[in-house]
């Protein structure tokens, strides 16, 4: 009998990638024949939509929906996987790739126009938005939120308020005769911070345990709290001013007293009821029970949440702050494993498409009216200033106000869902947020979270210049031999899952 060493084959090492220029090399560099891949698989899909579009009337509704996922998918992870490359959130790259196909129709390429109307694809999007905020709502913790203090609490506060009036004003001085409903929303869609864009930057410049960044990630998580309650509220106002009459006062009231009583007794009933069900899972001999009760929690919630006319995100979020990971690792069937680690292939699935979904709404032949341009460029300045007044109302010396107005600067997958709320929702025949309102939204949402790395870092090593400590950023830590002790600290601190905020999968 011949041995398995006499039978191992050997295979050629695979051929060097050819040099080229540091930046095409950091793109393509070993990757060509992903790039040709790529390049035939969006071949024949174009020519597969093209021949579907032929004899349309008579296809299954599951075929567009299929190639559809296939287009959308693709082109997701090809462009989130450029701007990884390129130091940049994938979400940017999933939008701008969006934005690409569909927009195709002006090089007279319509084959991707039906996607944009696909019920399916639609569905499928709204459930990316849910798990989405769900894993926000997981990689949150409510014990974190009540220790940051009143410094986060008042920064908080004040990022919501100053933004939401600011992102008003704007609104009615542009739109004067629209609706005040529409002013609101879009000052709500201002009130948004990115946790993770942020907490991933910290990371980045190994800043994660420094004053700046427990202050901007405990401030931003509560933003979202306190914004996901502005919208909720905005949405049980324009719900029913649909059903006709003025609403008064009182009506507003008992609107927001249903918001904030909805999450706040789905925290305190969800933490009271939570243990109690794993407990009573935990003997369960089928698999998959873990990520079944977590999905149970979540749609449930966000279900509820619906059905008392408030954004199902509301819910998904509210699920995902209870489920504390106390709660079910101390049974011994679930002591190695956590929900977000579970819900992640569910989201490289779905959110993805939200993403490329929200691109393709846009319209890039609004980018050509000058109207329209100005208006999104003094919304995003308004954007930058609500957030850095911030930074204002911090009285300790010790920390950089202007990093703090930075950090809370980025609107990232928050806004976007917002935006895309916004694009839904209808007062009386009118869309709350009209196409060209929607470019200038997204162009703002594109320019904070862009401009945030960079501009987070820079006023971090300003203060570290201005301290004399001359605290090096990560960049010139791995150029040089060795660390420097303060980075050498804070990187050997341990990591916990939740520093780098609610990633998303790319």
């Amino acid at each position: 009998m011949s041995t398995g060493k006499s039978q191992r084959k050997h295979f050629p090492a695979p051929p060097a990638p050819i040099g080229g220029s540091p930046l095409s090399a950091r793109i393509f560099g070993g990757k060509r024949s992903l790039a040709i891949f790529g390049g035939l698989v969006v071949y024949g899909t174009f020519s597969a939509i093209d021949a579907y579009g032929s004899g349309g009337e008579h296809a299954e509704q599951v075929s567009e929906t299929l190639l559809g996922l296939v287009v959308i998918l693709l082109a997701a992870k090809l462009g989130g996987d450029l701007f990884e490359r390129l130091k940049q959130p994938a979400v940017l790259g999933e939008l701008i790739i969006g934005i690409a196909l569909g927009n195709l129709a002006l090089i007279g390429i319509d084959s991707i126009e039906p996607l944009k109307n696909s019920l399916p694809l639609e569905v499928l999007a709204e459930l990316g938005i849910i798990i989405l905020l769900f894993q926000v709502g997981l990689e949150s913790s409510i014990k974190e939120m009540l220790s940051v203090g009143t410094t986060s609490l008042i920064v908080a506060m004040v990022g919501v308020v100053a933004p939401f009036f600011l992102g008003w004003g704007v609104s009615a001085y542009f739109y004067p005769d629209e609706n005040i409903l529409v002013h609101l929303f879009i000052g709500a869609t201002l009130t948004a911070t990115s946790v993770g864009i942020t907490a991933r930057v910290l990371k980045d410049l190994h800043k994660s345990k420094t004053k700046e960044a427990k202050v901007i990630l405990g401030a931003a998580v509560i933003d979202d709290i306190l914004g996901l309650i502005i919208l909720a509220v905005i949405q049980g106002v324009i719900a029913a001013n649909n059903q006709g009459g003025e609403i008064d006062s009182s009506e507003i009231f008992v609107i927001c007293l249903k918001a904030v009583g909805f999450i706040v007794g789905a925290l305190v009933i969800g933490h009271y009821l939570s243990p109690k069900i794993f407990f009573v899972v935990k003997g369960m001999r089928v698999s998959g029970v873990l990520l079944s009760v977590a999905l149970f929690i979540c749609f449930g919630l966000a279900w509820l949440a619906s059905a008392i006319h408030l954004a199902p995100i509301v819910g998904a979020f509210a699920a995902g702050l209870i489920l504390d990971d106390v709660h079910y690792q101390v049974h011994p069937s679930f002591k190695d494993v956590t929900i977000e680690k579970l819900i992640d292939p569910i989201a490289v699935f779905l959110v993805p498409i939200f993403f490329v979904r929200m691109g393709m709404m846009v319209d890039v032949a609004h980018f050509g009216r000058m109207e329209v341009m100005v208006y999104a460029l003094v919304l995003t300045l308004a954007a930058f200033a609500g957030k850095q007044v911030c930074g204002l109302v911090i009285r300790d010396k010790s920390i950089s106000k202007l990093a703090v107005g930075f950090g809370m600067v980025p609107r990232g997958e928050v806004g976007l869902i917002f935006a895309g709320i916004g694009a839904t929702l209808v007062i009386g025949s009118q869309r709350v947020i009209s196409p060209e309102v929607y470019s200038a939204v997204i162009i703002m949402v594109m320019v904070t979270t862009l401009v945030t790395p960079p501009a987070l870092k820079w006023s971090l090593m300003r203060k570290d210049s201005a301290a004399g400590t001359g605290q090096p950023s990560i960049d010139q830590t791995t150029q040089s031999s060795g660390s420097a002790p303060s980075a050498q600290s804070e990187a050997g601190t341990p990591d916990r899952s939740n520093e780098d905020g609610p990633t998303r999968p790319s």
